[in-house]
């Protein structure tokens, strides 16, 4: 089985970056709290990490 990524967005975006608001723009996040599921890739990766302060993440199994 594939394992995927839940990406949750914990904090706000108020005063970050643009490079980190536009990195969690792309991963699909637009409110707190919301959640959106990914493939488990090296890209998603790069990007969670780019914005680990500001995400949780759990690995789920597919």
């Amino acid at each position: 089985m594939a394992k995927q990524l839940q990406v949750t967005l914990k904090r706000s975006l108020i005063g970050r970056p643009e490079t980190q608001r536009i990195t969690v723009k792309t991963l699909g996040l637009r409110k707190l709290n919301q959640t959106v599921v990914h493939q488990d890739n090296a890209a998603i990766r790069g990007m969670v990490n780019q914005v680990s302060h500001l995400v949780e993440v759990k690995e789920i199994e597919a």
